[in-house]
C-alpha cells in the first residue's frame, strides 16, 4: 500500500512511500482510508514541539474510511461499514489513564495518511450516511472534545456557554451546545467569522479586538452572573479572563495553548467562585460514539472550511499553523490513486 510519511519534524519532510499491505488479526478490521483532518497536535508533531514521536512516521491522528475486511471474532462491524477511527487506540471507554491516553495515532502509532489502516474494532465508530468522508474525518478529536466539555459542565436547556475562537473544537461546541438547548457566546477577532458563527446558531458575538475586555462583555450579556462553561482554547493570555467570565460553580474547560502554555492563576478566583478547571486529552471511543450519536440525531453538518489533496498536505499544515484564516476544520482527501 501507499502511505505518506513524515521523515523529520519539518513541513518539508513529507514523502509518499510504499509499505506492506496490512492484514487484520483477531478483533481487528482493515479500513480503506478515505479522508483525514488536521488538529494542532499534528502541527506540533510536524514542528518537533510534541514529545515522543520517532521519525519517519505516518502522520495525522484523525481519519475515516470504509471497512473492507475483518479478522476472526469480529461481529460489530462488517465490510462496507463507514467508520471513524478513534485516535486513542487503547482507550475504548471509561476514565482516562496514563496507559490508554499515551498511545495515539499519528504520534507514536501510525496515523491516517495511508491507503489502508488496521484498527481494533472497539476503536471504530460507525458513521451516519449524510456525512461526507471529509466531514467524518473531522470528528474524532474535536467532536469528542467539544462533547466532553458540554457533558463535564452538565450543559442543558437554558445553560450558557462561551466559546473562544472558531477552530474545529469551538465550532463543534457551538453546534452541539445549541443541540442541547444552550445559549452560546462566541469570541473572535474576525467579524466575518463571527457572522458565520451566528449562522450556526450563536446567540451573542464578541469581537475581542474591538472589545479587549471581552470577559466583562460576557458578564454584561449574562447580567453579571457569568457563563456555565468557558471552552478555553487559547491558553496563557486568556485564562484569567476565562476565570472572570465563568459563573460561580461553573467550568473552565481548557484544551488549547495557542497563546502560550503558562498562565498566572488567581487561586482566590477559583476558590471563592468554586470554579471547576478541567483539562482534557480528547476522550474515549465511547465518548466519540456519543458525540456522533448526537450529530446523527440532530442532523448536524460538521464545518469543513477547506479540503486538500495529498499534494496539498504541506499547505494544509501551514494554514493550520498560521491559525488565522480557517473556520472549523481542514481536511485531506486521501487521493493516493490520483
Amino acid at each position: 500500500m501507499k502511505a505518506m510519511q513524515l521523515t523529520r519534524p519539518s513541513f518539508d519532510g513529507f514523502r509518499i512511500t510504499q509499505l506492506d499491505d496490512p492484514m487484520p488479526q483477531r478483533g481487528e478490521a482493515l479500513i480503506r482510508m478515505k479522508a483525514a483532518s488536521l488538529n494542532f497536535i499534528d502541527v506540533a508533531v510536524a514542528t518537533g514541539a510534541y514529545p515522543g514521536p520517532a521519525f519517519p512516521l505516518i502522520p495525522v491522528a484523525d481519519g475515516a474510511g470504509e471497512v473492507v475486511a475483518v479478522g476472526p471474532e469480529v461481529d460489530t462491524v462488517a465490510p462496507g461499514d463507514r467508520v471513524a477511527i478513534h485516535p486513542k487506540a487503547l482507550w475504548a471507554a471509561g476514565r482516562g489513564s496514563a496507559r490508554n491516553a499515551r498511545a495515539m495515532r499519528g504520534v507514536n502509532l501510525p496515523g491516517s495518511l495511508r491507503e489502508y489502516a488496521i484498527a481494533a474494532v472497539d476503536s471504530l465508530v460507525r458513521l451516519p450516511s449524510f456525512l461526507s468522508w471529509e466531514q467524518a474525518a473531522s470528528l474524532p478529536i474535536t467532536a469528542t472534545t467539544a462533547w466532553n466539555a458540554l457533558v463535564t459542565a452538565d450543559i442543558r436547556p437554558g445553560s450558557t456557554v462561551a466559546v473562544l475562537g472558531t477552530g474545529g473544537a469551538s465550532v463543534f461546541a457551538i453546534q452541539l451546545a445549541k443541540a442541547r438547548g444552550a445559549k452560546v457566546i462566541v469570541t473572535s477577532s474576525s467579524d466575518e467569522k463571527l457572522a458565520r458563527a451566528k449562522r450556526l446558531g450563536a446567540d451573542h458575538l464578541v469581537n475581542y479586538r474591538a472589545t479587549p475586555e471581552w470577559d466583562r462583555e460576557i458578564l454584561a450579556i449574562t447580567d453579571g452572573a457569568g457563563v456555565d462553561l468557558v471552552l478555553e482554547t487559547a491558553g496563557g493570555e486568556t485564562f484569567a479572563r476565562s476565570l472572570n467570565a465563568v459563573r460561580h460553580g461553573g467550568t473552565v474547560f481548557t484544551i488549547g495553548f495557542l497563546s502560550g502554555g503558562k498562565a498566572e492563576v488567581d487561586l482566590m478566583a477559583i476558590i471563592v467562585k468554586s470554579i471547576r478547571v478541567q483539562g482534557n486529552n480528547t476522550g474515549s471511543a465511547q465518548d466519540l460514539a456519543d458525540a456522533v450519536a448526537a450529530i446523527a440525531a440532530c442532523g448536524i453538518q460538521p464545518v469543513v472550511d477547506k479540503v486538500y489533496g495529498l499534494s496539498g498536505v504541506r499547505e494544509a499544515y501551514q494554514t493550520l499553523a498560521a491559525g488565522r484564516s480557517h473556520f472549523g476544520k481542514l481536511a485531506i482527501t486521501l487521493d493516493f490513486e490520483a
